[in-house]
């Protein structure tokens, strides 16, 4: 009998959401974007790589055809599994069939297939590094070895030692002059910029809390029983498992929790966090179902993160900012620019006294947009460094939930914690990193027995 999920994937992803809002809609670019067509190469076309397959990996692809700085086109694709790959391609051959230039010896399988498809590369080029966050490190130094700009989707690493891999790749990018992109699309949002705008010219008075959720039914890993690869498992289920895709608490919750950093233009010095799991729930992986979390600043104001993944409950899906002077509302159901001030404290529809103008298009889009022109300027673009350090408050929150203690930000950053030591030379003969128990549980968070620092 093969194991069943239930739900495992998270619901309504960002690229779902693009494809609900028609965003994947041709013309989709910031207004007045004049680009000049320049490249190294004889040839102004910019190649990309696709190294990840998924529906965000094709959704990534479709924003960058679709940017104000073109030509490109997709040159090569790379995936674990053949059946990710072959449905990609599909849907991209036939929405963008005249940007796809990927023959059957231009698609690459297995481990290593990363490693093909930015060989295929020239300098200059770009690969968008869009698999499961345990390889994105590893990935992302071979790009920039090669010399190839990059576009990374979140999360960055699964824990503290594989955001420090990655962070040992920012000066080479510097000095290589390697443009790297990372996937906090919010903020390019012009809408939350002009927010940003007006907390610094002090409109809301000095921030003292902000307020983020993210509460959905989520998903569950039903029970287990062997199957034929228990690291194939793993992997294809990775927001269920600590080491493959970060957990799914962070796989949700790391756009919001940038928000908050955003808002403060600071790291938080330390996170008090606590979570459960339903009371006699059959969920088999190693996500809680509910963290809470109050990150504190160094000034003292706080930010308090709520992700919750239970059905039948109450939803939300918002960020929200109280300053001194004033309240505001700076993110939306599904990351929507929902973005406008109160008048006072209370969050009320009649009670705004300052929207954000329409968005000319979606953030997604937007910092495709940004990219492309900065490459084709070759003027300064290297997110690397903030998309890590933001990665590793969404860590520090997962680890003080996870131990039920105060987790301090020199405390994550110092610790070199890997779930999977072997995880840079895994092959399919490699044994999973996690195992089940008898029942066909895997290992969950226990403060006091759990480690993850």
């Amino acid at each position: 009998m093969n194991r069943q999920t239930k739900n495992s994937n998270p619901p309504s992803s960002r690229r779902d959401f693009l494809k609900r809002t028609g965003t994947l809609a041709a013309g989709a670019t910031l207004a007045g974007a004049m680009i000049p067509q320049v490249h190294a190469a004889s040839d102004d076309t910019i190649r990309l790589a696709l190294v990840g397959c998924g529906g965000r990996g094709s959704g990534a692809a479709a924003n960058a055809f679709q940017a104000a700085g073109g030509p490109v086109k997709l040159y090569a694709m790379a995936d674990l599994f053949d059946d990710r790959l072959q449905r990609s391609y599909k849907s991209l051959k036939t929405q963008f069939a005249a940007q796809m230039d990927v023959p059957a010896d231009r698609q690459f399988l297995g481990f290593d297939a990363y490693k093909k498809a930015i060989d295929s590369l020239r300098p200059g080029d770009i690969a968008l590094l869009t698999a499961y966050a345990y390889c994105r490190p590893v990935q992302v130094a071979y790009a920039v070895q090669r010399g190839v700009h990059v576009f990374m989707e979140k999360p960055f690493g699964s824990d503290p030692g594989a955001l420090h891999k990655l962070l040992a790749v920012d000066q080479t990018a510097n000095k290589k002059n390697v443009k790297i992109a990372a996937g906090l699309m919010c903020r390019h949002s012009v809408a939350r910029q002009a927010f940003i705008d007006r907390v610094h010219d002090g409109l809301l008075g000095d921030i003292q809390l902000i307020r983020a959720y993210r509460l959905d039914p989520g998903g569950q890993l039903g029970n287990s029983t062997p199957h034929k690869n228990e690291l194939e498992w793993q992997i294809r289920h990775r927001t269920q498992f600590q080491w493959g895709g970060a957990g799914l608490f962070i796989e949700l919750m790391i756009h919001q929790i940038d928000e908050c950093c955003w808002l403060k233009d600071a790291w938080p010095v330390s996170a008090n966090g606590m979570g459960g799991q339903v009371a006699r729930s059959h969920d088999c992986g190693q996500n809680l179902h509910n963290y809470s979390i109050e990150y504190t600043f160094a000034d003292g104001a706080k930010a308090m993160v709520y992700g919750r993944t239970m059905p039948n409950c109450y939803n939300d899906f918002a960020t929200y900012v109280h300053g001194t002077k004033c309240a505001g509302q700076f993110s939306g159901h599904v990351h929507r620019a929902t973005v406008h001030t109160y008048k006072d404290q209370r969050i009320t529809a009649d009670n705004i006294d300052w929207k954000a103008e329409k968005e000319p298009c979606s953030p997604w889009q937007a910092e495709w947009n940004v990219f492309l022109q900065n490459i084709r300027k070759d003027a300064p673009h290297n997110e690397l460094r903030r998309a890590a350090e933001s990665n590793f408050v969404s860590l520090m929150g997962r680890a003080a939930s996870h131990l039920s203690r105060i987790v301090t930000w020199d405390e994550i950053t110092a610790s070199k914690f890997q779930f999977c030591p072997y995880v840079d030379d895994l092959t399919w003969d490699s044994p999973p990193p996690v195992k089940y128990d008898k029942n066909g549980y895997y290992p969950a968070p226990i403060p006091g027995q759990w480690t993850e620092l």
